[in-house]
């Protein structure tokens, strides 16, 4: 672990919860005066505080210092990713967050299932465990659109990944990538997206959308 997570990071003062920072207390045993590192994950900064009191229900932390550190990708691109089943979604998510993604937005896609339910409040849980694993200072973000064409509307200039002759370069300045759901785009989608930028990979296989998450934020980031 890099650092615990807090939202309130940052203040003179921290009261936490000593069963939700189990792992700190219990498995590590972090004792009284001992000095840990705490992010907000919403600014780059990395803070010091220092236990003054554990409880057996509450910890009190002080502020020691603080210092500029962030840890974020050296491009910034999202990717939009039609909705599969949400398990799908939570295992691969810390994979995209370790990578770099900016930002996630997730699509309905005709061939998404509509009884697909995406779960935000547990997926911010993933994320955060996995910032907090991975050392990344900013949480990722998350959005969601109820069709291809309204995420169009947004991000007019996003690539597609398709099948193409046109393969997806390391060094190709992109920004926003929509990725299909299983099954890939409807043809009325594909009316949609034909005068957007197609890529494809160098494999020829078929790929699980999940992979082809994984393989173009692996691609353009890594």
């Amino acid at each position: 672990m890099q650092f615990v997570y807090h939202p309130k990071a940052g203040e003179k003062q921290l009261s936490v919860d000593v069963r939700a920072y189990e792992h700190l207390f219990k498995v590590r045993r972090v004792a009284k005066d001992a000095l840990v590192y705490w992010r907000n994950l919403e600014d780059s900064l990395l803070y010091a505080y220092t236990i003054r009191d554990i409880g057996k229900k509450e910890a009190w932390l002080e502020l020691v210092s603080f210092s500029e550190l962030p840890c974020v990708a050296l491009k910034n691109i999202h990717i939009g990713w039609c909705v599969v089943d949400p398990k799908i979604v939570e295992k691969t998510l810390p994979m995209l967050n370790e990578l770099g993604v900016h930002k996630m937005n997730f699509v309905y896609g005709e061939f998404s299932q509509k009884n697909h339910t995406l779960d935000f409040e547990r997926m911010k849980r993933i994320l955060i465990n996995s910032s907090q694993q991975c050392g990344r200072s900013h949480l990722m973000e998350i959005e969601l659109f109820s069709s291809l064409q309204s995420y169009l509307i947004q991000y007019p200039h996003s690539y597609v990944l398709d099948f193409s002759q046109n393969v997806l370069e390391k060094t190709e300045a992109i920004s926003s990538m929509i990725v299909g759901p299983e099954g890939g785009f409807s043809e009325k989608e594909r009316a949609l997206l034909k005068n957007q930028p197609i890529v494809g990979l160098t494999c020829k296989t078929i790929l699980r959308s999940e992979t082809a998450v994984v393989a173009v934020a692996s691609k353009i980031l890594a």
